[in-house]
């Protein structure tokens, strides 16, 4: 089995049977490998895009070319991180652009389409060189100490409890699946 990576960045790991592929979002994606199963962990944050234009452009249209070169290259099972309150018809800009993406993945005609929504994701983002947010980590504090007293759908959760989720669901599920934090975590 070979893995392929598709991103914005390369990723700080390396395996034999990994191949990363740096793509620009904003251009045609090239022709991926064929492939049975594709795991999409694509998104951002309005402040770091900066604007709710290039959010858009992050976390609905580049999550749908990924998800159609998917399809394309064969792949008829498909894992996806969305978002806690993902709902199309939101007031939420946020919450409704998650919502869409759903909808528009849901149309595409997978076999399994396991969607992943988290609450706040726990992980070492430093280390991946993404961005630290203030407000997040502020909150991932206070959820450990308020801990319990917060039902299981709405505590922090481990990104990796989260990929381990999607690597089993997507295998063996059929149809679509919603999994919540409370049903992800180790």
């Amino acid at each position: 089995m070979a893995v392929h990576s598709v991103g914005r960045r390369e990723l700080p790991l390396t395996h034999a049977k990994l191949t990363q592929h740096r793509v620009d979002f904003l251009k045609a994606l090239p022709a991926l490998p064929r492939a049975s199963e594709a795991f999409i962990a694509l998104g951002t944050t309005i402040k770091v895009a900066g604007s709710e234009a290039a959010f858009r452009a992050v976390d609905h249209d580049a999550v749908v070319a990924v998800a159609q070169a998917a399809r394309a290259a064969g792949a008829t099972r498909l894992g996806v991180v969305s978002a806690m309150g993902a709902d199309k018809h939101s007031r939420i800009f946020y919450n409704r652009v998650k919502g869409e993406t759903e909808e528009a993945l849901s149309a595409m005609g997978f076999a399994t389409l396991v969607i992943a929504r988290p609450s706040f994701l726990a992980g070492d983002r430093e280390a991946l060189g993404q961005p630290l947010r203030g407000g997040e980590k502020l909150a991932m504090r206070l959820s450990r100490i308020l801990a319990p007293l917060i039902p299981d759908n709405y505590k922090s959760i481990a990104a990796a409890d989260v990929a381990h989720a999607l690597l089993t669901h997507v295998p063996r599920d059929t149809g679509k699946q919603v999994l919540l934090s409370g049903s992800m975590r180790a």
